[in-house]
């Protein structure tokens, strides 16, 4: 199964629009998944925020050594 990540918005009509370039890597007809991940409220985005920052953090320069490692 292949996956991928796009962000949207609900449209007036109460749809999602896939952007083109997704749109095209699906073949025509093909059954999908769909997932619809939104935060509930400001509260959700701050600590994703938070959280994502706080991540952030504990990286170092030196840690790029392992960016470059082979996948086996």
């Amino acid at each position: 199964m292949k996956a991928v990540e796009f962000d949207s918005r609900l449209n007036a009509d109460k749809t999602l629009s896939v952007p083109p370039a997704v749109a095209s890597d699906i073949p025509q007809g093909q059954a999908v998944r769909v997932l619809v991940l939104f935060a509930d409220d400001a509260e959700d985005q701050d600590w994703e925020r938070l959280a994502a920052s706080e991540f952030a953090k504990g990286y170092a320069d030196s840690d790029a050594i392992y960016d470059h490692l082979s996948s086996r």
